[in-house]
């Protein structure tokens, strides 16, 4: 038994990774119906003899997205809600706008890992590594240049120059999900007690409820 105890704690590794991802394909295509009454992890597979090339197509990345609000960018995503054929196909894109001084505000994607390559502009990005450390790891982005965000990790982009700025980026899921960090703190519905926000923050209630005031 003692011999094979390696091989069950590599077999158990291996579950685990394989597992820590999104669902693989066992066909050509599973385009997500969303229709379906089903709950499962992710989409049901729509009948192939249904499957059209509208499926696999989505139009609108070429268009710059109103950046009009407090944050002064825009995200237009290419996922599995606008292309059901990535149903299970682990992929999914997005366009970021910036207006000048606009961010990305500091934000997570639990299901995947990002790459991001500047089309116009210029953005100061960077990530947090996990505790104890929290490390920023950041970097000025030009025209041409890509960055990587892991997954899961706290990250931002920022828009400092003076003229719009455009990214265009690559997820590691069909659906990453989106954990906005101010919004989810001082956001939620129903509210986080102000004293557990005081304590965390270091600051007292009044200014917590100032913050919460703002969502």
């Amino acid at each position: 038994m003692a011999s094979r105890l390696p091989l069950l704690v590599l077999l158990a590794t291996t579950c685990c990774c394989a597992i820590a991802s999104d669902p693989s394909l066992l066909q050509d295509f599973c385009v997500a119906d969303k229709m379906s009454q089903v709950s499962v992890n992710g989409f049901t597979c729509k009948d192939a003899k249904e499957v059209v090339a509208e499926d696999f197509f989505f139009s609108g990345l070429h268009v710059a997205a109103n950046t009009s609000n407090k944050q002064g960018s825009a995200v237009t995503a290419a996922n599995v809600m606008q292309i059901p054929g990535l149903n299970t196909m682990g992929v999914s894109m997005v366009r970021i706008d910036y207006a000048p001084k606009g961010q990305n505000p500091p934000h997570t994607h639990p299901r995947a890992t990002e790459i991001l390559a500047v089309l116009e502009g210029s953005l100061y990005v960077g990530f947090v590594t996990s505790n104890p450390d929290n490390t920023l790891i950041s970097k000025v982005l030009n025209k041409g240049d890509v960055f990587v965000f892991p997954k899961g990790l706290l990250h931002f982009q920022y828009n400092y120059g003076t003229e719009n700025a455009i990214a265009l980026a690559a997820l590691s899921s069909q659906n990453p999900g989106v954990i906005t960090i101010a919004n989810t703190v001082f956001g939620s519905e129903p509210s986080i007690s102000d004293g557990i926000l005081a304590k965390a923050f270091q600051v007292d209630k009044k200014t917590v409820n100032c913050i919460q005031a703002q969502f």
